[in-house]
This record gives structure tokens, C-alpha cells and sequence, in this order.
């Protein structure tokens, strides 16, 4: 499991979830995963026609919390949670300021985040919501994403795949129509 988070597979798998539940369009080349600090995320995660890294807008990335050389992003979140977000008009742009939102330089796109992410609590919620209201706290409205299945090295006829964190394979999030064209082995299934 630990590994599966090293080599990127769950975090691939978490944002199929999200894109397949909430509409949003993975990028053609999966997560690219750029190292952002807090400071920066605002910046850095708009779309490239703006001057960011993201290929489209309303699409899934995960930062990494180490940069490129080895070093430790600063203000990174290793155990939190963002989101980025462009303001749809002027007045929304001008609270971004007002309300002291982190934005790019443009004042248009701003982001959000919580610096800790407390899945092992969060998860009761979850579970007490779906045994006390009798539905799911969410569902796949759509199939738009796939974790597909890539290997991490040269692989013989008839090895044997080991999987999440393995040796030999790893996830990627990628756009359906793609996976499919591709006939790609869903990464649960190695």
C-alpha cells in the first residue's frame, strides 16, 4: 500500500473516483503530479492557456510534496487536501481580494485548501452515513476515467503482474475513450 503511493497508483485510483463522480475530465497524459507549495497553487494549477500546468480546465492533479532535485516542497501538503477554481465574474474575482483568498497573479483564479486530510476520521462519516441513511456519500455518475495498468519496466511473456505498489506495474489515471481504445487492463485487476 505504501509503495502504491510512492509510484502514484493511489492517487491515480482516488482521482478516477472523483472524476467519474463529479464530471470533471482527466488530463490527456494522467497526473503529472508538479511539485506546488501552498503559495503557489493558485499559479500554478490553471490551465496552460493562462500560464499554469493543467492541459484543460475542470480536470483532476494531485502536487507532489518533494521537488524535482529531492528537496522537500516548501509549505507543501503532504497530508492535505486542494481544490483551484476561476471566478465566473468581476465581483466574485474582487472578493477573492476582499476575503484574502489565495489567488494567481491575475486575481482570477484562487485556490483552497485544508493542510491535513484525516481520512481515518473522515471515513466513519462515510460509513455512518450510509448505514444511517441507507445511500452512498457518493457514486459514479459517469465513466470518463480509468486507473489503467502500466508497467514500471521490460516485462517477459507470462510474468506474473504483482499489483498495486509492485515490482513490475503501476496505475495511471486516463481518459476512457482512450483506455478503451487501448483495450488497457484496469490496474485492479493486476
Amino acid at each position: 500500500m505504501f509503495n502504491s503511493f510512492l509510484d502514484g497508483t493511489k492517487s491515480a485510483i482516488e482521482m478516477v473516483v472523483v472524476c467519474n463522480a463529479t464530471g470533471l475530465v482527466p488530463q490527456p497524459q494522467g497526473l503529472i503530479c508538479p511539485p506546488v507549495g501552498t503559495n503557489q497553487l493558485a499559479e500554478v494549477l490553471r490551465p496552460r492557456f493562462n500560464g499554469g500546468v493543467l492541459s484543460h480546465s475542470g480536470t483532476v492533479e494531485v502536487v507532489s510534496c518533494v521537488d524535482r532535485n529531492g528537496e522537500d516542497v516548501p509549505a507543501n501538503l503532504r497530508w492535505g487536501v486542494y481544490i483551484t477554481f476561476r471566478a465566473s465574474t468581476e465581483y466574485v474575482s474582487r472578493c477573492f481580494g476582499e476575503y484574502g483568498v489565495l489567488t494567481d497573479s491575475s486575481g482570477r483564479y484562487a485556490a483552497l485548501y485544508k493542510q491535513n486530510h484525516l481520512i481515518g476520521l473522515e471515513l466513519g462519516i462515510s460509513v455512518s452515513s450510509a448505514v444511517l441513511r441507507r445511500g452512498p456519500t457518493g457514486v459514479s455518475q459517469e465513466f470518463i476515467a480509468d486507473g489503467v495498468t502500466c508497467a514500471k519496466r521490460d516485462l517477459a511473456e507470462g510474468e506474473c503482474l504483482d499489483g498495486e505498489g509492485g515490482y513490475t506495474v503501476f496505475g495511471k489515471l486516463m481518459p476512457t475513450r482512450e483506455s478503451l481504445s487501448l483495450r488497457a487492463i484496469p490496474v485492479a485487476l493486476a
